[in-house]
């Protein structure tokens, strides 16, 4: 029995996603069979959830499963669960958008390249969608948990432009979603085949899977005098029972050694809905004060919402083995966002809510533990990322397990995707800071590549040398061929150069690693300290004193741009360069405030002019000296990546000289 049909068109975004899908987007068919199955999962856990406060929703049957079965002659396959189910609107605004937000985002980065794009899709939490890569049509029945029984809907579509909707009677809760096999995936009528996708990707599933028992039934008899027995063929008949295909019982409740590394991988890539590997994990079972199972993965790519803070992101919470939340994050640091997995713990009551995991000591010491263990496997990763065998210091040839050698490159990989983010760290993790600071790598004035760590630089500091040097810029160019460096490049001693957005900020809150102070070269005046020699500084004192005349005329004529004018002895081929005080605010992190609409206090900068350089050497007595101060002070800035207030007056002046 059914009612009120209607046609409605999906949203465009949607629309959009499935003409990739149904162009073989996924190179890998039976993925769909995970992405549905899990997704049955997670009703029946949001129903165990809703029903912590409302038993009356289990309604007559308290025992959640999953039910997979297929009708060769009608071409269908059918996942049914006994979960949360969906009402008619929740199946129109599920089914027919994109119900999230970032839509905009998300359909921006799809680029046409199929594996990146399945990647992108997985990570959206669309796997529903999956269901076209071998369905020509898909019917939906489903009736939402404490809703009358003719409160059914019955959702179709063919995965074109749009979908029907319409009320049906269904006297059982949850959703059955039924596939109309497309002919190249008949494959898929096969309890054998079934099985064994089911066996490789959902085994870990707490739910039981179930599926209708089989077995052999001979041909019927039709001739007994006919020489060849006189039978129709036999065949697999379906029996009435059902039997469970999986093993039930969540991952990470299991033994380690009974877990292989190819079901970790795909634990991973059912809660993650990513389709590359992680990169590493972890698993254990924590005891003490507090106990609790940790099953934590590290990613192999950024997700590309990455950087959007505000988006929800945290591991499942599970509770005495009962879910509760997709994404706790009150039990991981913000910057460690990346993180997935699973933790599970004996103490938390099941009726947790949000505001609670904020106050609780139990939440606390579980965040604590797993800040801990990721630290530790990334730190894992960085020992063997360089790891190869060779002769020890002790003569002997170091032996490398292959388990050793499986994590070389992987810390450089892992640092591509997520080392600025773990760079927020430094400043809102104070009791893990000395740790971060080990894990952070850099390019450096010796290495273009992103590898050089803090310990790296320290080894390889000259005699003398008293402090950790580095500067900050947009890009690699801007801070590889920044003028600050001069004298640095000039006299041989290593400059680390920042170019993540973070780095400013960040670096706040790091002041020296391990005794060893931080400068910035774009900061203060540069001091080499037993670096720099007695005749060098005496010949600077006296540049500068034979120059204090022009710097006075300097002053008077920049006094609206520049904080001060002085000698440098940074600079080596530049005229000039723009550096704050000490404790003053970068030009750069200024003008990434700026850019990110915020409020940046209106400080100067200092102007630092080479004595020795033949345009400074020019001011002297020029009749254009009003505009070639400030064509000094605009190319400064220019340098450095800025931009002049008034880029036609720069413009105009250049011009009327070179005339």
């Amino acid at each position: 029995m059914s009612q009120n049909k209607q046609t409605l068109s999906f949203q465009a975004e949607v629309a959009q996603l499935l003409h990739l899908v149904t162009h073989s987007l996924y190179s890998n068919q039976e993925i769909f069979l995970r992405e549905l199955i899990s997704n049955a999962s997670d009703a029946c856990d949001k129903l165990r959830f809703e029903a912590l406060n409302n038993n009356a929703l289990y309604e007559d049957a308290p025992n959640l499963e999953v039910r997979v079965s297929f009708d060769p002659a009608a071409r269908t396959l059918t996942i049914t669960d006994n979960g949360i189910g969906m009402s008619q609107q929740e199946a129109i605004d599920h089914l027919g958008t994109i119900a999230k937000s970032g839509t905009k985002d998300f359909m921006g980065k799809l680029s046409g390249d199929q594996k990146q794009d399945a990647q992108l899709i997985g990570q959206f939490g669309v796997g529903f969608y999956s269901g076209f890569i071998v369905a020509d049509k898909i019917t939906v029945e489903s009736r939402r948990a404490g809703l009358k029984a003719e409160e059914g809907v019955r959702w179709v579509s063919s995965g074109t432009g749009d979908f029907e909707v319409e009320t049906i009677t269904r006297p059982a809760r949850g959703t059955s979603i039924i596939l109309h096999l497309r002919e190249d995936a008949e494959e898929f009528l096969n309890a054998w085949k079934l099985k064994s996708v089911i066996a490789k990707y959902s085994d870990h599933i707490s739910l039981p899977i179930l599926m209708e028992k089989e077995e052999w039934k001979d041909g019927e008899l039709i001739n007994p005098n006919d020489e060849n027995g006189g039978r129709q063929p036999g065949g697999m008949v379906k029996t009435g029972e059902w039997e469970t295909v999986n093993k039930a019982s969540a991952l990470w409740t299991r033994p380690k050694k009974d877990i292989t590394d190819e079901q970790y991988a795909e634990f991973y890539k059912t809660i993650s809905h990513d389709h590359e590997a992680p990169l590493t994990w972890a698993h254990n079972r924590v005891e003490g004060n507090t106990e609790y199972t940790q099953l934590l993965y590290i990613p192999s790519k950024a997700p590309f919402d990455l950087w959007n803070r505000d988006k929800k992101a945290g591991v499942k919470l599970y509770v005495k083995r009962v879910f509760i939340m997709d994404d706790a994050e009150a039990l991981m640091p913000t910057y460690l966002r990346f993180v997935k997995g699973v933790i599970d713990s004996a103490d938390l009551p099941l009726n947790v809510s949000r505001e609670l995991l904020q106050e609780s000591r139990d939440v606390r010491s579980i965040r604590e533990g797993s800040t801990k263990r990721v630290l530790s496997m990334l730190e894992d990763l960085a020992k063997h990322d360089k790891h190869t065998a060779g002769e020890g210091a002790d003569g002997v040839t170091d032996v490398v397990s292959e388990e050793d050698k499986a994590k070389e490159g992987k810390y450089t990989a892992f640092y591509s995707e997520f080392g600025a983010v773990l760079k927020e760290g430094l400043g809102e993790d104070f009791a893990n800071r000395e740790r971060l600071a080990k894990l952070l790598r850099f390019a450096s004035t010796t290495s273009d590549a992103v590898t050089v760590s803090f310990a790296d630089y320290k080894a390889r500091m000259k005699e003398g040398q008293e402090a950790i040097y580095y500067i900050t810029a947009e890009t690699l160019a801007a801070a590889k061929n920044s003028p600050q460096l001069e004298v640095f490049k000039k006299k041989g001693i290593e400059v680390l150069l920042m170019t993540d957005r973070v780095d400013e900020w960040a670096l706040n809150y790091l002041h020296e690693f391990d005794s060893t102070p931080l400068q910035s070269v774009a900061k203060g005046a540069v001091d080499l300290g037993k670096l720099q020699d007695e005749a060098e500084k005496k010949a600077a004192e006296e540049a500068a004193e034979a120059f204090k005349p022009v710097l006075a005329k300097l002053k008077e004529a920049l006094k609206d741009k520049a904080e001060d004018v002085r000698v440098t002895t940074r600079l080596v081929d530049s005229p000039a360069c723009l550096v704050v005080q000490d404790d003053g605010m970068s030009t750069q992190l200024a003008r990434l405030l700026k850019q990110a609409g915020q409020q940046a206090p209106s400080t100067k900068p200092v102007l630092e002019v080479n004595a020795e350089h033949p345009l400074v050497k020019k001011l002297d007595g020029s009749v254009h000296f009003h505009d070639l101060a400030h064509i000094l002070f605009d190319q400064a800035l220019l340098a450095e990546g800025g931009l002049p207030d008034d880029p036609a007056a720069y413009v105009k002046r250049v011009n009327a000289l070179l005339v």
